[in-house]
């Protein structure tokens, strides 16, 4: 709460209109005064936290590389900027599309733009309930019956009809500040939906990303298991043969069966996954998942974003919109502590009003009587233990708003902590499934040559197939991972932002 010290000097002599005059001069100075004063303490943005960086061990300069499918090794690039539609580094146009028509059609997104404007809306309301004075015009009929002997008079009673118009004034002097407090915490809350709406979008895009990151690993691995399925159903029928003519056991069967119909199984599971993941992008896209009309993807359709930004924690928190969201709950909350101290002060109220009255419509605005009123109203709290209490309710709800604040912070240093090392080790996976892929072809490649030569049997080609197709569904699984935390990556740092949240 500032303060405002006024001192004036007058002449000794004087008459009292003199007196009147300065004294309401001095009391017009003093509010002038007061008017630029606000109740509580102005709001302070916390201090940026104070790390270097994100983990305990440093980052190498980059991750892993590994000669395979979205195996480049990727490098971080410190304080570079990102990208507002940063899912173009993926290198998928259809993928671009669908982001772009989700944010036209997407119900999440209109729902948060309906709540931002809403929250404007509520502080224009406000601002033009208190920044300026409320004017409103009235007019007025009345029939009145009045006996003379009210007023001590004789004669009949008079009937009569009584007309008024009037202009009325009404401003309430924020001498406090806290109706200035309100608007500042209206505001805030306006800007927390802002960065709502920001924070919506950036998570639609990310989880249309990784949707169809998804799709493109789950058609991969079906495609692989189908591979695995027809190796043993052939290895199957092989040993049935060998059974009739008297080479294998019937237990041999028997296991072999087992097995294919394990791997006949997870075929179905995995279409589930597919046809749940296809409704999952198109409700994300804005549609019925019955419509169609959706791209398929495949992991060939990507590419591995071989440079990714990494901004300093410091910058992190200046960027990513559930921090700003924290801050804007922050900002609030210290502004309606302002609005609750303001109540423990005087409220002056000035209206009035000025108008005309007459005995017919007709000379309402010609001769009728003038009339005026002018109003001033002080009011101070001398006993409402409300007040107070409600005083420290606020303090405690900026305590929980501080908190809060650095709750959000922790979890997204963690967030970024995590998809980095994820970067790194993903990477380390991929390169030693590669490997792994290698040898399994490699392996293959020397079974066929063996079989061409009767060195090997069907059997045991087969069953190098068949490890060869389980090795590639890791493998797939381990290219689509390395899309996956590229994109968290981008989505952890905040994105880009948008020029437009509205």
């Amino acid at each position: 709460m500032c303060n405002a010290e006024v001192t004036h000097s007058l002449g000794v002599h004087r008459t009292e209109t003199d007196y009147n005059s300065a004294r309401a001069l001095a009391a017009l100075i003093l509010a002038g005064l007061l008017a630029g004063c606000a109740a509580g303490p102005d709001f302070k943005r916390p201090v940026i936290p104070d790390v270097p960086g994100y983990t305990a061990a440093p980052l190498p300069a980059q991750t892993a590389s590994a000669p395979t499918t979205l195996g480049d090794a990727q490098h971080f690039s410190a304080g570079a900027s990102v990208n507002a539609q940063w899912w173009h580094g993926l290198g998928s146009s259809k993928l671009d599309a669908l982001i772009e028509q989700a944010f036209q059609a997407s119900p999440t997104l209109a729902s948060a733009k309906a709540t931002l404007r809403q929250a404007q809306e509520f502080y224009a309301a406000q601002a033009g309930s208190t920044l300026y004075p409320q004017v409103d015009a009235g007019i007025g009929a009345q029939r009145q019956r009045l006996s003379p002997s009210i007023l001590g008079q004789a004669g009949d009673a008079r009937e009569f009809s009584l007309y008024n118009a009037n202009i009325g004034v009404q401003y309430q002097l924020d001498l406090p500040g806290g109706n200035r407090r309100a608007l500042e915490a209206l505001a805030a809350r306006a800007e927390y939906r802002r960065y709502e709406l920001e924070g919506a979008r950036l998570t639609l895009a990310a989880n249309i990303v990784t949707t169809a990151i998804t799709q493109a690993r789950l058609a991969g691995q079906i495609r692989a298991t189908e591979a695995i399925l027809g190796a043993q159903g052939e290895q199957l029928h092989l040993t049935r043969e060998r059974v009739r003519l008297g080479q294998a056991a019937p237990d041999d069967v028997l296991a072999l069966q087992t097995q294919v119909e394990q791997t006949r199984a997870g075929i179905p599971l995995l279409r589930k996954q597919l046809q749940q993941n296809e409704h999952l992008l198109a409700v994300l896209a804005g549609r019925a998942p019955g419509t169609g009309g959706l791209p398929t993807f495949t992991l060939e359709g990507f590419t591995l974003p071989s440079d990714l930004p990494l901004v300093l924690p410091s910058e992190l928190v200046r960027r990513r919109p559930d921090i700003q969201a924290a801050e804007a709950l922050l900002h609030a909350a210290n502004a309606e502590y302002g609005v609750a101290v303001a109540k423990l002060y005087p409220q002056l109220t000035i209206s009035a009003s000025l108008g005309s009255q007459a005995l017919s419509t007709g000379a309402l605005f010609g001769s009728g009587s003038a009339v005026w009123s002018f109003i001033g109203q002080l009011t101070q709290p001398l006993f409402n233990p409300g007040l107070p209490a409600e005083k420290r309710a606020s303090l405690a709800a900026f305590d929980a708003a501080a908190a809060n604040y650095q709750s959000v912070v922790l979890e997204a240093l963690r967030n970024v902590a995590d998809v980095l090392r994820a970067l790194d080790n993903d990477a380390q996976t991929l390169a030693a499934l590669t490997t792994a892929d290698n040898a399994a072809r490699g392996s293959l490649e020397s079974m066929q040559r063996q079989y061409a030569l009767g060195a090997a049997s069907y059997i045991q080609l087969l069953t190098a197939q068949e490890q060869a197709q389980q090795n590639r569904i890791n493998l797939i699984a381990a290219q689509a991972q390395r899309l996956v935390d590229s994109a968290a990556l981008y989505q952890a740092l905040g994105g880009g932002g948008w020029d437009d949240a509205s």
